[in-house]
């Protein structure tokens, strides 16, 4: 049986768990189009190329375990989503785009909207390559999810010519190999979680920032038992933002400034400590800390972590909470004292919403 390389790549992203791509048609990828039509793939067809990335971003976020994938055609297709690309960067969103190239006996030779595409996104994605073997294209798809997924998430793109999309090949030739959207889990050391909460409990003040690896580790329920073993004072930012049950004691925003001043004991729950915590100068001096990230190379960035836990956040959260269990410690007279003040300053808050006063004050 023969199929042409935009079939395979529909096949391999089928079974990568793929359910929809986004795109703005173009010429150089017109065979993946048709590939996802055979497959049942839903082709979206967006007004920009920088909407189709955003799409897949949001998709990636909005369905843990899946990976989001946009299509662009070549050079301006590709050059339009790299603001979508830059963003997934920023955000950790584990994408992949597929972006098309002139044909490839023809590379470098002057095509329509032919460009160094692979150039242009490696400072902006975990990994950028281009495939130039029709037989090859689903090694390719799985090299770029299987990097997008792993350790601290990001975008991968790919690069396929157009003459290799639509070159047929005998499906015999061809390996599909095992997809895997979802990263293995790294355990995390027991001689760091004894390390943290040796600190942990012998502190009178902490406080707990979560954000993005809790969220990329589906670490929601894990965080919401840890805290309600411990009492910790907790604040989010980021995509930890809905990992913590409203509702929760612990759960404090208007206070944050306040709390970190006070604090003396810091953990950092999938946060980096850049521009939003004045680069680890928020936190204070004397002040211990204990991070706790989805790959080793997050640790100590701007500040050095006095303890650290590396591995799937859901995993040290649990092994943490599991060790509390033989010896407690419980911090809700700490959360008191801020959950007091947060409550006085909530309802000074309130006062001014519902004020008549005119005109509006502007802050």
């Amino acid at each position: 049986m023969k199929m042409h390389g935009g079939k395979l790549a529909a096949r391999a992203l089928k079974e990568a768990g793929v359910e929809c791509i986004f795109t703005l048609s173009g010429g150089h990828v017109m065979a993946i189009y048709d590939g996802c039509l055979d497959e049942g793939i839903q082709v979206v067809d967006v007004r920009h190329e920088q909407a189709a990335v955003h799409a897949a971003d949001a998709w990636s976020r909005l369905n843990p375990g899946k990976i989001g994938c946009a299509v662009l055609t070549a050079g301006p297709g590709v050059t339009d989503g790299v603001t979508g690309v830059a963003n997934a960067w920023r955000a950790n969103s584990p994408i992949l785009v597929i972006g098309g190239q002139g044909p490839f006996n023809n590379l470098r030779r002057g095509s329509l909207q032919e460009m160094d595409h692979v150039g242009l996104m490696k400072p902006i994605t975990k990994w950028a390559d281009a495939c130039y073997d029709t037989a090859r294209i689903p090694d390719y798809i799985e090299l770029g999810i299987r990097h997008a997924v792993s350790g601290n998430p990001g975008p991968a793109f790919l690069e396929i010519p157009m003459d290799i999309l639509s070159r047929e090949v005998d499906t015999d030739k061809v390996r599909f190999p095992t997809m895997r959207p979802v990263a293995p889990e790294l355990t995390p050391a027991q001689a760091s979680i004894d390390e943290a909460l040796a600190i942990l409990k012998a502190a009178e003040r902490p406080v707990m920032l979560a954000g993005t690896s809790v969220k990329w580790s589906n670490a929601a329920r894990q965080i919401q038992g840890f805290i309600e073993r411990t009492r910790i004072p907790t604040f989010v930012n980021g995509m930890g933002r809905g990992m913590v049950q409203p509702g929760t004691p612990e759960l404090l925003n208007r206070v944050r400034k306040e709390a970190m001043q006070q604090c003396d004991v810091f953990i950092c729950a999938g946060v980096l400590l850049d521009f939003r915590l004045g680069f680890g100068r928020s936190i204070p001096a004397d002040a211990k800390i204990i991070q706790l990230d989805i790959e080793n190379e997050l640790i100590g960035t701007n500040r050095s972590a006095d303890a650290y836990v590396v591995g799937n956040l859901a995993q040290s959260f649990d092994a943490m909470s599991a060790s509390l269990d033989v010896e407690p410690v419980d911090f809700s007279k700490w959360r008191d004292q801020l959950r007091a003040r947060e409550d006085e300053l909530e309802t000074d808050f309130a006062s001014q919403l519902d004020s008549d006063e005119v005109p509006i004050d502007p802050l």
